[in-house]
């Protein structure tokens, strides 16, 4: 096995997961880095499946009313810096432009780390009446976050996202889309990516800068660490009585509508990557696979036989991409079989049909399947069927493999010993009773540079009598645990 890692370039994922991690996204051709430290270049097909991404999100959000926009990348300092929570909480990331045209600006503009102080402005202007409500807005677009310390993906200067802002009548239906959009992202997670996330309610101190309330979605890393892969926020009218989105009610009375906002983005591609990829590369869910199958052609240097396998091969790609299955065919002959395998496998792409003279004579393929690479063969006379069906499968044990691991990397411990030694020795989330005290939870995140990620959503109305795991003190419900990425 050595040998067939060093061919891929690959590290071994069990031996160094962050430098596989850097491997698979360059090998497998997903992205690079640019010539501007922390941000990178996302290669086609990276970008692909950021597409399927948004298709899928994109569609949900319309079927419920939600309508894209696009907003300007630059917002006045002056506009930024009036709700002051959230102006505190982004300074550290802040990018500033200052000067421009020659000249410096007679205000600083920030590079948009989030757009809602733009959007709530506009809000103002736009939201009169009940009737304007609710309002739901929607873009597709890239934002700046100046990071110190950058991973692919996981966290670059500069990426790509989509951000929801709704405003309300009040906090019941505000907090009805608060929800919703986490069901999207949980749905999204689960039957596209088949990825089982924990779902629940962030901390106080670790919500959105100038929101009432965020809820997150957190996927479990292999090596036990959190990745925040999407959040939904209730800001209350915390933003709206800063820009004065008033309206009026049906009585006449003027009211503060309440707001939201919630965003999914490419760092979900880096969950997708952490949580299915192996030693042989990428491993894609056939549900957001650019491509679900590609038949390998196999021949000697014989012409003629080669142009029976490639005959073949087009005849079978017309049944799949007829069944509806995306299909790509490799029978570039001048690489070498082994090469065409391993860079298929670096790709992730879900089933390989392999077609040679055996299986011409036959009427079939030998089938290999990407994510166990168990093999059968499979007759031309029933490909059109048992292929999605295979692929259906796939999709199904990626998504159980991914609860299990995630049920397996998730320790419940009731002292703070317990607490340590599995930080320290195991790296798992943690479930464990907190007393939901700031000062506590400081304490707790220095010595083991563990967070709190959430409260499950089923344990948000929990009541119990526990001891807090840090500090001793009465707790009543049960938070996750986890360092982060």
């Amino acid at each position: 096995m050595a040998k067939v890692f060093e061919k891929k370039g690959l590290t071994k994922k069990s031996d160094n997961i962050s430098d596989w991690y850097h491997d698979v996204v360059l090998r497998a051709g997903l992205a690079e880095y640019s010539d501007v430290k922390g941000c990178m270049i996302i290669k086609p097909h990276g970008y692909a499946l950021w597409e399927k991404a948004q298709a899928v999100l994109d569609s949900w959000f319309k079927e419920d009313g939600v309508q894209n926009v696009y907003f300007p990348i630059f917002i006045p300092m002056s506009l930024f810096q009036k709700e002051k929570e959230h102006v505190a909480g982004f300074s550290p990331e802040l990018a500033v432009v200052t000067h421009a045209g020659g000249e410096e600006l007679a205000e600083p503009l920030a590079v948009r780390p989030t757009s809602e102080t733009v959007i709530t402005g506009k809000f103002a202007d736009w939201v009169q009446s009940y009737r304007d409500l609710p309002m739901k807005l929607n873009q597709w677009c890239n934002v700046v976050r100046w990071e110190k310390r950058t991973y692919p993906f996981i966290r670059t200067s500069e990426f790509l996202w989509q951000e929801g802002h709704t405003v309300h009548a009040d906090k019941q239906d505000a907090m009805l889309m608060v929800m919703q959009a986490l069901e999207w992202y949980a749905q999204f997670y689960r039957e596209h990516y088949a990825i089982e996330p924990y779902i629940g309610l962030k901390s106080e101190s670790e919500k959105f800068a100038g929101a009432q309330a965020t809820y997150a979605i957190e996927i479990v890393v292999p090596d036990g660490k959190a990745l925040q892969a999407a959040t939904s926020h209730y800001l209350a009218d915390h933003f709206t009585k800063v820009f004065g989105v008033e309206y009026l009610d049906e009585e006449g009375n003027k009211k503060f509508a309440h707001q939201t906002s919630w965003g999914l983005s490419t760092r979900a591609i880096g969950g997708l990557i952490f949580t299915h990829g192996d030693d042989s590369g990428l491993v894609l869910p056939p549900k957001v696979a650019p491509q679900q199958v590609v038949i390998i052609g196999i021949a000697g240097k014989e012409m003629a036989d080669q142009e029976k396998v490639v005959e073949y091969a087009g005849h079978l790609h017309k049944i799949l991409k007829d069944a509806g299955v995306r299909v790509v065919s490799d029978v570039d002959f001048r690489k070498t079989l082994g090469f065409r395998i391993n860079e298929w496998e670096l790709k992730g792409i879900p089933l390989r049909l392999e077609v040679g003279k055996k299986e011409l004579e036959a009427k079939s393929v030998t089938a290999v399947r990407r994510d166990n690479f168990s093999k059968e063969t499979v007759t031309e006379s029933v490909l059109h069927v048992k292929i999605p069906k295979l692929l259906e499968t796939i999709q199904h044990d990626l998504y159980k493999k991914s609860e299990q691991s995630r049920n397996d990397l998730t320790a419940e411990v009731s002292t703070y010993d317990e607490f340590k030694d599995v930080m320290a020795n195991k790296k798992m989330f943690i479930r464990a009773a907190w007393c939901e005290d700031a000062v506590c939870e400081a304490a707790i995140k220095e010595e083991t540079k563990a967070t709190t990620r959430v409260l499950e959503l089923d344990r948000v109305h929990e009541s119990g009598k526990y001891q807090c795991v840090g500090c001793g003190e009465p707790a009543h419900r049960k938070w996750l645990f986890a360092q982060s990425y």
